[in-house]
């Protein structure tokens, strides 16, 4: 995509809240193993994948979790943290600074690259700040990784490949999408930050554009509009005289996603009946005519028109109007998730989707976001719902699929269900909500694309169903900070799969913290059922499209007014359109009257959440 920048503006967008004050403190780096014969979980795991990779020169693996921490802080402090935060006196032990490497052995460490988000590392830096008094949590900064020692024995006379070890730990131990593998000890001096952000308004060169052209930035910008779509955006700005802004565009493909409009299900089909299961009632007239949006051909094939709308929805509609069920669908196709009442008082909310391109390239992260981003949809129905369980649906390549080669960028499938099935889980867990249904299907046709289908349960009291944005609300967000994660992850969807995806979209990874969910939700509850009645007057949650989404849902019928200055970020040097468009995690967009929002920020500092008026 062309980008014509203007010259800088006066203004700063997007500033960093936390300034980086840690910048420029030492890293003091701290090894925290298990002591001589305790058990070792995490190491016996690894011995047993390392084995089945045909390692056979290791006898014995140990494992050692790293905290590396930026903080000006004195011998005595860093003690104190390492030895009563970092550590468990009866079974663990710790090492300031690196370990010796074992003699004829190995060692492999893991750490997430700078960016990614790392929820033991956030939840270590508030600990540290609340442990120390007087220092604050502006002023630390910690990144967490894990160390892998193979150790081949005394007596044994062979050796270790340093090319066969880094070659398990990419398949085994680590994603390289968002995590580096070091063969030495990772002891940086300081760690690297994003420089700041100088405002330059982007425009887009479009409205010359033949067909070629716009297929071509079509696919290059990862916007994933087809043809039709593109000329439809030229045309329009061709109409009003100018080329588009780089935010319009972004904005304009997101809502257009597969993940946010659901072409594929909303598009017309024609469908022919196997001959097997064909009979002549299915392919009669008076059949096709009892079906909203169902047309009988000559060749005897059937056109749907609008696939969800003339089968899921039809029929939902024809169930509400028998008699019996006419009061028990309360809200539907409306919401983030629908409504289904329970007894008198409560609703159940139900909502399930897919992160199928996300766990393709991130196993763990898009499993973990992908059930976070149902949790959050039951959060932001109606004016809140309580969340009380989790299911999933995982369809992945058979185990052994990996033995006979993988296609170029594939990840092993055996991996890929280990860790879809962990993200679901620990996601859930750490929230305390359990997960208390699942099915797993196995075929080779998602080798390259693994079925992630992810759903949340929720409660509802059955008198806050509905929420209703008023003109004057702020626009209040809760939770987590925007960083580049996720970004383009609506359009992403859009996209074919091919070998470059782990590289071409690394930046559409997201890993989720469910600590923060956690406290943003509990925060929602109180507020929705504070005394005088919510806080609140419509709520939604920031996921596919980010703010561009939230916003653009809420303020539909009222408009809306954003300031992005005041977004907090997790670090420096975010444009304002990645800003709009990020999809990080565990956000939650609020329409507030400006009476209420004192309140609610009281509420937030209570339960230790961010809060920004936008």
């Amino acid at each position: 995509m062309t980008v014509s920048q203007d010259s800088p503006v006066s203004s700063q967008p997007a500033s960093s809240s936390d300034g980086v004050v840690a910048a420029g403190f030492k890293v003091h780096r701290v090894e925290v193993a298990p002591v001589a014969g305790e058990v070792d979980p995490l190491a016996d795991a690894v011995h047993r994948q390392a084995k089945q990779a045909g390692l056979n020169a290791v006898t014995s693996v140990t494992t050692a979790r790293v905290y590396l921490i930026q903080a000006a802080l004195n011998n005595e402090q860093l003690h104190r943290v390492a030895s009563e935060l970092l550590t468990d006196p009866i079974n663990q032990k710790f090492t300031l600074g690196s370990s010796a490497v074992p003699s004829a052995g190995l060692s492999v460490e893991v750490h997430y690259q700078a960016g990614v988000m790392d929820p033991v590392a956030q939840s270590t830096q508030q600990a540290i700040a609340e442990m120390l008094e007087g220092v604050s949590a502006e002023t630390i900064e910690v990144r967490t990784g894990f160390r892998y020692d193979f150790h081949t024995g005394a007596s044994s006379s062979a050796t270790l490949d340093d090319s066969a070890i880094r070659t398990f730990a990419e398949k085994s131990l680590a994603n390289t999408v968002i995590q580096d593998i070091h063969v030495t000890a990772f002891a940086p001096e300081q760690f690297a930050q994003g420089g700041a952000y100088s405002l330059r308004i982007g425009h887009v060169t479009i409205r010359g554009l033949d067909d070629t052209a716009l297929i071509k930035m079509s696919r290059e910008a990862h916007l994933f509009l087809s043809l039709d779509e593109m000329r439809a955006v030229r045309d329009y700005f061709v109409s009003v005289g100018r080329e588009p802004t780089d935010v319009e565009v972004e904005t304009i493909a997101q809502t257009w996603s597969e993940h946010c409009v659901h072409k594929t299900l909303k598009s017309t089909i024609r469908y022919t009946e196997p001959a097997s299961n064909a009979t002549p009632a299915m392919c009669s007239e008076s059949f096709i005519s009892a079906r909203p949006g169902h047309a009988l051909n000559s060749d005897g094939s059937i056109t749907i028109n609008n696939l969800l709308k003339s089968t899921v929805a039809a029929a939902t509609r024809t169930l509400m109007q028998e008699p019996v069920f006419a009061n028990w669908c309360v809200s539907v196709f409306v919401d983030n998730s629908g409504i289904v009442r329970f007894d008198e008082t409560d609703g159940v909310c139900i909502k399930v989707e897919t992160h199928n391109h996300p766990s393709a390239i991130e196993p763990y992260g898009g499993a973990a976001t992908g059930i976070g981003g149902c949790i959050r949809d039951v959060m932001g129905t109606g004016l809140g719902a309580k969340p009380i369980a989790n299911t999933n649906v995982f369809a992945v390549a058979h185990p052994d699929a990996g033995k006979t080669g993988l296609p170029k960028g594939v990840i092993d499938p055996r991996r890929v269900l280990q860790q879809v099935v962990a993200g679901v889980r620990d996601y859930g867990n750490r929230m305390g909500i359990p997960t208390v249904n699942g099915a797993v299907l196995f075929h080779n046709d998602f080798v390259a694309n693994p079925l992630v289908f992810a759903g949340c349960i929720g409660l509802i009291p059955l008198d806050k169903c509905f929420g209703n944005v008023q003109p004057g609300d702020r626009i209040i967000a809760l939770g987590g900070r925007t960083g580049r994660d996720g970004i383009h992850g609506a359009t992403f969807s859009s996209a074919e799969l091919t070998d470059t995806h782990a590289d071409e979209f690394a930046h559409a990874v997201q890993i989720g913290n469910a600590i923060t969910q956690k406290k943003t939700m509990d925060v929602i509850l109180d507020a929705r059922d504070a005394e005088g009645g919510p806080l609140f007057h419509a709520i939604t949650d920031c996921g596919a499209g980010g703010f561009s989404s939230a916003v653009g849902e809420m303020g539909k019928d009222t408009g809306a007014r954003v300031t992005l200055d005041t977004a907090p970020l997790k670090y420096q040097g975010l444009s304002y359109t990645e800003v709009w468009i990020s999809e990080a995690q565990e956000r939650m967009v609020l329409a507030v009257p400006t009476q209420n929002v004192a309140k609610l920020r009281a509420l937030c500092e209570a339960q230790d959440v961010e809060l920004c008026d936008l």
